[in-house]
């Protein structure tokens, strides 16, 4: 009988690309796997340090994997693994702890999967990881997400990232286009570049500073690989997102007009202080950019809220600021302490019910904004990918520039391309529309 192996993934969509690896692994060694609420052999736990709240839940997922099997073998690895690897140890039923150069190595710590009486850590410095693992994630069959860069050298005062990843390392580009050319051969439509800090893609697999490639070399080559229809770029740094860029994603065949772009705040005191590497108005400038060669180009937007010395007057800036940009949406964050950081020893500490104020006041203006970027399409004539999900009688799908759609469901448009005309938007805020041609079948 083969053993039975599940994966709960928390956090991004680097940490998904990873699991998805490390998955293949298992199967490689003759695990079968299998859905994280069925009964299995091992657990692995794929954890993130980036909220407050991520943290929690790891507690939560152990319990659940217990309940479905007591005498399962269960392992943590991820950023709060390599953070703190003894607290994740001395909670009931782990059985394994691995960092950040260990996990990718997670067969070789497996033996007969006997439950410890203490959870193992192998661990790292943080310096030692200084190499580079590649890997894809593909979850259904309509988008896969490809790691093309790992670990950060910025140092924000509110983040954890790299001490948990490390430095900024890349992948090499013949590596990267193989695996796209791997993926687009599983007949998936969509990829989605990832990485902690893609925009500074090109620093050498061991974090060396020399920049064989540069993220538009990276972009250009990919949009020459046969079968991809499209590319779409996850989340980039403004400094890091060139006019070179912005105007060749304008001419691309492959890559499509939607942008994540991280602000943090629209206050340049508040910038400051969590040492971004930008001011607002190169900000601005970026969305202006943007716009000008891709007017129908979605642009998101994470911001944090609460960060210590934020007061009334910067959280206004930044509600201003954003309100008076030409976003589509926002990824609101309530900022929380984070130990080994500079921020969590600033003076000025918000209260924590004025932090949950405004980030409810942000999530309110991201419904706007979205609403307004929706109301702003209709009319015009776009591409649609379905995705693989029935949801409650109907399928949804995604125009390039990432309106979500939704129809009736039917099995027959999963994982195809379809050009169609946006028409209204229904009481759930979802974009309906017609059909105009098939451009692409599964």
């Amino acid at each position: 009988m083969k053993k039975k192996v599940a994966f709960h993934t928390l956090g991004c969509k680097l940490n998904f690309s990873e699991t998805s690896t490390i998955a293949r692994g298992f199967q490689e060694e003759g695990f079968e796997r299998v859905d994280f609420s069925e009964s299995a052999d091992m657990y692995v736990i794929n954890t993130c340090s980036v909220t407050e709240n991520a943290d929690k839940r790891f507690k939560t997922i152990v319990k659940q994997a217990q309940k479905i099997n007591p005498e399962a073998f269960i392992a943590a690895i991820g950023c709060y693994a390599q953070l703190k690897p003894e607290e994740l140890a001395a909670v009931n039923g782990v059985d394994l702890v691995l960092g950040a150069t260990e996990k990718f190595k997670i067969t070789d710590y497996v033996n007969d999967l006997s439950k410890n009486d203490f959870g193992e850590v192998h661990s790292c410095e943080i310096e030692d990881a200084d190499f580079y693992v590649g890997s894809y994630a593909i979850g259904d069959r309509t988008r896969a997400f490809l790691k093309v860069q790992d670990g950060c050298d910025y140092k924000c005062t509110y983040c954890t990232i790299p001490l948990a990843r490390g430095i900024s390392r890349s992948d090499t580009l013949q590596n990267v286009l193989d695996n796209a050319a791997e993926i687009s051969s599983q007949g998936i439509k969509e990829i989605v570049l990832t990485g902690v800090n893609i925009g500074d893609y090109g620093k050498g697999e061991f974090g060396n500073k020399k920049h064989e490639h540069t993220f538009l070399d990276l972009v250009r080559a990919l949009d020459d690989v046969d079968g991809i229809h499209r590319l779409r770029i996850s989340s980039i740094e403004p400094n890091l997102l060139k006019n070179e860029t912005i105007n060749f994603v304008a001419k691309s065949d492959s890559f499509v007009p939607h942008f994540h772009i991280p602000l943090q705040s629209g206050s340049d005191a508040v910038l400051k202080k969590m040492r971004r590497r930008y001011m607002s108005d190169l900000y601005v400038d970026r969305v202006r950019q943007i716009k000008e060669v891709m007017p129908h180009a979605c642009i998101g937007v994470d911001v944090i809220v609460g960060f210590p010395g934020e007061t009334d007057e910067h959280f206004l800036e930044t509600y201003h600021f954003l309100n008076d940009l030409d976003i589509s949406y926002l990824h609101v964050f309530t900022y929380s302490e984070r130990e080994n950081t500079p921020a969590a020893t600033m003076s000025g500490v918000v209260p924590k019910n004025v932090r949950s104020k405004r980030s409810k006041m942000l999530r309110g203006l991201s419904v706007k904004k979205r609403r307004a970027f929706y109301e702003s399409q209709l009319g015009s004539t776009r591409t649609v990918l379905f995705e693989g999900e029935n949801k409650e009688g109907y399928i949804h799908g995604f125009t390039e520039n990432y309106v979500k759609v939704m129809a009736p469901w039917n099995p027959k448009l999963v994982n195809t391309l379809h050009q169609v005309k946006l028409t209204d938007i229904d009481e759930s805020g979802m974009v309906r529309f017609n059909f105009e041609k098939a451009l692409l079948t599964a």
